[in-house]
């Protein structure tokens, strides 16, 4: 039986991808299908970010052995259904200087793990299988393949970049059957949507992480980081989801350093072609609707401690990483302490969504799919989601493009992007913890 969920997941692990990543291969076979893995620059550089995917399916791989000789019952189904690709794409955005997390996410990305935790990271074996795609300042030669082997029992590593990965796994299957998540900067998805425009609007539909709408940024008073830190990226994207992408396109950026003599001009660079043969459909899920989703550090504590005096090996990994993360929630923010501090659920809110969609009730905004645009080039607010909040009345006319009284053509009815934006899950507006629980559960093995 095909799972009627099939996804390409594209993200930056960061602590909050990890956890959206685990959610997602503890679904049950007929749930949900991770075809691919790709990486992209983000949280931290994207070296960092490979190296924290193998150690999640490094711990993955020892939870199942622990839990199968303890007779406890393996989970993580749709691993066994489905090894997953592991491809590494772009380090940097498209255009803007590179922007990391790293100060709240830590220098790996997990909190310092793999320095304060040097006995939980995996040998580096796993870095010949990356060889031919990003370069190591030490491959890890002398390794016997078998060896290299064992390093990716539970995935497949790529010698394709990602975008190219993107494009191949949607050219394999049939159009509208694959859901992309992309819970990091756009980038990667930017440069496939811009190589081959019409094999990428094979896809069902772009799940993003992303945004703030009504709430403030989380990197400036007015960006979310994901769209900060490729801003043009994210323009690009969502032009894909107008009847006339040329309305919502950002500027043409300068070509990257060491590729301004390059003609043409690198892929990201080019103009989408005319009459293509559909909009892309975007579901977004900005902060307004993240952040109210918890996990409270007493949550996860209740949960694990059972698990830590058994000696789990995945419960002690993620108590490694979200303690670190927990402590730097609470130095950031006033009004939480010790069990009470929340670690906010952004990435796993969008794994959540294909989950459950199809038979769960998620809210959109009444205006959805509306007119949301990325401001690429101002001095305060790059990364900012417009939206027009006047009460004026549409134009009748198709005209594309400004007319007097409408600078921007935000009052053309064939202008302008189509999003759809997410403001209640499940758990409604306000958010909730049971989430939280049901991760919990599903991750762990255990009831919250």
């Amino acid at each position: 039986m095909v799972p009627p969920n099939r996804i390409i997941i594209d993200t930056d692990p960061g602590v909050d991808d990890i956890i959206a990543l685990l959610l997602a291969l503890s679904a049950k076979a007929d749930e949900l299908e991770v075809l691919l893995i790709s990486l992209t620059h983000g949280n931290v550089g994207v070296q960092d970010c490979l190296r924290n995917i193998i150690s999640l399916f490094h711990h993955i791989e020892k939870e199942r052995e622990w839990r199968k000789a303890n007779g406890r019952p393996e989970g993580f189904e749709t691993l066994q259904a489905c090894k997953p690709i592991v491809a590494v794409g772009a380090d940097e955005p498209l255009a803007d200087q590179r922007m990391m997390a790293d100060y709240f996410h830590g220098i790996d990305g997990l909190g310092g793990i793999h320095d304060t935790h040097p006995h939980l990271s995996p040998a580096d074996t796993w870095k010949k299988l990356f060889a031919s795609v990003i370069a190591f300042p030490d491959q890890g030669v002398g390794e016997s393949a078998e060896d290299v082997a064992s390093a990716a029992s539970l995935f497949t590593a790529s010698k394709l970049p990602a975008h190219e990965e993107i494009l191949r796994v949607l050219r394999d299957n049939e159009p509208d059957t694959i859901t992309i998540v992309a819970v990091g900067p756009l980038t990667n998805i930017a440069i496939a949507a811009a190589t081959d425009t019409e094999t990428f609007l094979r896809v069902k539909e772009v799940v993003v992480m992303g945004g703030a709408i009504d709430l403030e940024g989380n990197i400036t008073p007015v960006a979310e980081f994901n769209t900060y830190a490729d801003s043009i990226a994210a323009a690009r994207v969502y032009a894909l989801t107008s009847p006339n992408p040329t309305s919502t396109m950002p500027p043409v950026p300068p070509a990257p350093p060491g590729k301004q003599s390059e003609n043409p001009p690198p892929p990201f660079l080019k103009p989408y072609p005319e009459n293509l043969s559909k909009q892309l459909k975007l579901t977004l899920f900005p902060l307004d609707i993240t952040t109210p989703h918890e996990l409270l550090r007493g949550q996860f504590k209740a949960a694990t401690k059972p698990l830590l005096e058994v000696n789990s090996p995945l419960a002690e990994w993620a108590t490694a990483f979200l303690t670190s993360t927990f402590n730097k929630m609470e130095s950031l923010h006033e009004g939480a302490e010790g069990d009470a501090v929340g670690l906010a659920l952004h990435d796993p809110i969008c794994i959540w969504y294909t989950l459950t969609h199809a038979h769960t009730p998620w809210r959109f905004s009444p205006s959805s799919p509306e007119d949301i645009r990325i401001e690429t080039s101002g001095q305060w607010t790059r990364g900012m989601c417009i939206v027009d909040r006047r009460s004026r009345r549409k134009r009748e006319d198709d005209v594309v493009g400004e007319i007097p009284g409408d600078t921007g053509g935000w009052l053309s009815v064939s202008a302008g992007n189509r999003i759809w934006r997410a403001v209640g899950s499940p758990e409604g507006e306000g958010g909730g913890r049971g989430f939280a629980g049901e991760l919990l559960g599903r991750v762990f093995g255990v009831g919250v």
